[in-house]
């Protein structure tokens, strides 16, 4: 069940643990893709919190958020982009995005088959998607206290398995956060050294995963007047190869 976005604000916006994951998870996303001129960006599910980076360069950048959640302006002081929707019908036209960024919308969802279905029809060619989905083995996915305690907490396995279902190549995953989802004053202060530490050592347990796909895109199937002219036209056999010798009268 999708959280209620007024949570999700108050966590992201107003409390010091809110903006420490913002921060952490935003800085890999901005890492992985640096702003281009042109593109559309679109975040589904309260994936707006990491979309600002991109406003300035994007040549439009949308903030889609399901029903069951609830909308809420965005970005503040800004023309609004974020727009409600349903989790089986986004209002994009099919291949419209160049970057897609899900963040409390696939773990949350009732029918993450239809969110991945919407993800793969709205990404264009040479698309790409992140996928930002709570750890099953980390910290942050066994305690409510935060939004990353909610939903179905994935493993890379878990998550792979499901997006090659739907049509998408994962290209590359990553943990982040790893410091503990505490308030506390000494975790706060040192959440970067442990962002850092955890980045060097590929064995620990973040508490979030971040999958980065690609749509599988097929080649149409040739057929018709291209694939028959590559067969040999045997009409012609036998020209320029003389003619048989005829055969021997026997009496």
């Amino acid at each position: 069940m999708h959280l209620d976005v007024l949570d999700l604000r108050n966590f992201y916006y107003r409390t010091a643990l809110g903006r420490v994951a913002q921060r952490a998870i935003r800085d890999q996303v901005v890492k992985h893709w640096p702003p281009v001129p042109g593109q559309t960006v679109v975040g589904f599910g309260f994936a707006v919190p990491l979309l600002r980076p991109y406003l300035a360069e994007a040549r439009r950048v949308v903030g889609l958020m399901p029903g069951p959640q609830g909308v809420m302006p965005w970005p503040a002081g800004m023309e609004n982009v974020s727009v409600l929707c349903e989790d089986t019908a986004w209002p994009l036209p099919t291949g419209l995005v160049d970057r897609l960024v899900l963040m409390h919308g696939l773990e949350t969802s009732e029918n993450p088959s239809a969110v991945l279905e919407e993800s793969s029809r709205v990404l264009g060619p040479g698309g790409r998607a992140l996928f930002i989905v709570p750890n099953r083995a980390g910290l942050w996915s066994r305690r409510d206290a935060t939004p990353f305690g909610f939903g179905r907490p994935y493993s890379v396995a878990q998550l792979e398995a499901q997006l090659k279902r739907h049509g998408f190549t994962p290209e590359r995953s990553q943990s982040v956060l790893f410091a503990p989802p505490s308030g506390t004053r000494f975790w706060l202060r040192s959440a970067n050294f442990w962002e850092a530490f955890g980045r060097k050592m590929p064995w620990l347990a973040g508490g979030v995963l971040m999958v980065e796909a690609s749509k599988q895109v097929y080649a149409p199937t040739q057929g018709g007047l291209r694939a028959a002219v590559r067969k040999p036209l045997k009409a012609l056999e036998g020209v320029g190869k003389g003619q048989p010798k005829p055969a021997l009268n026997r009496q």
